[in-house]
């Protein structure tokens, strides 16, 4: 399959691109690094990505930004980060690529556990989080072609610890390549609509 992974060179991107990349063409792609470059905010961008990689099997997205703090001192700007980034940037990828997927193929987007499981300072990624399952469940009803899509859920990863350890007290954490065995579960099943959680 060739498979194109948005976000490639982060924690769980570099996870993902090692599990599929031993059986398939994995293209990386990414704002700032990767085979190519895309800008997952813009129309633009992302129409422009998929100009170049030409038809996929599968899309993964493994990119978005959110903002964390204190619900008593968040503005509207800093909770539209996750919105414009994190959660419209991913459907824009799904909304943009289910044109360039072959017939057959996957989309596979990436949530959080705080959809479920909130914490302190996480309003932003919370909302955000339980706002891309939404979608997913409701996009895997549409989705013409045999065409599937799902979404990954993890819990604190083991690699990010030592950054964001603190917000999560009391949680256990999962390693980046027990995650990537969801978005290969994702690619190389056959479900769709499902919420992957893996904590």
């Amino acid at each position: 399959m060739k498979i194109i992974i948005v976000g490639a060179a982060g924690v769980i991107g570099r996870a993902v691109a090692h599990a599929l990349g031993k059986h398939h063409t994995v293209l990386a792609a990414g704002r700032t690094s990767g085979d190519y470059r895309v800008d997952l905010t813009d129309d633009a961008s992302v129409t422009a990505l998929f100009r170049e990689t030409g038809p996929v099997d599968a899309i993964v997205s493994a990119a978005g930004n959110m903002h964390f703090g204190p619900l008593s001192q968040m503005s509207a700007a800093q909770f539209d980060i996750g919105l414009q980034d994190k959660l419209l940037g991913q459907v824009r990828l799904a909304l943009i690529g289910q044109h360039h997927l072959n017939e057959g193929g996957s989309i596979t987007l990436t949530a959080g556990s705080v959809s479920e499981d909130p914490i302190a300072q996480g309003a932003n990624a919370t909302t955000v989080n339980a706002a891309l399952e939404g979608f997913v469940l409701a996009a895997a009803t549409e989705l013409r072609g045999n065409r599937r899509i799902n979404v990954i859920s993890p819990g604190l990863l083991t690699e990010s610890w030592e950054t964001y350890g603190a917000f999560f007290p009391g949680h256990e954490t999962v390693p980046a390549s027990r995650v990537a065995l969801a978005y290969q579960r994702s690619v190389e099943g056959v479900q769709t609509g499902r919420v992957y959680r893996v904590v």
